[in-house]
């Protein structure tokens, strides 16, 4: 796994073209590894600006926090 930290919010389309939300959480073990837990929220969005705006509501997401898939 890459030493370069993600971004918490993922936005990516499922198979039937909605948009989706992922919650990522990256903590560090004792020999200083990146574990990683994601966590897709069951809400679906019609645009990414949406989920943006829902990340920032609920989980407080600044601009730059994003990454697109």
């Amino acid at each position: 796994m890459s030493r370069i930290p993600l971004r918490p919010f993922l936005i990516a389309k499922d198979e039937n073209g909605h948009v989706r939300l992922t919650v990522r959480e990256t903590r560090y073990n004792s020999q200083n590894y990146p574990l990683v837990t994601s966590t897709l929220q069951e809400e679906t969005f019609k645009t990414a600006a949406a989920a943006r705006a829902h990340a920032t509501k609920h989980f407080g997401a600044e601009p730059g926090q994003f990454a697109a898939k």
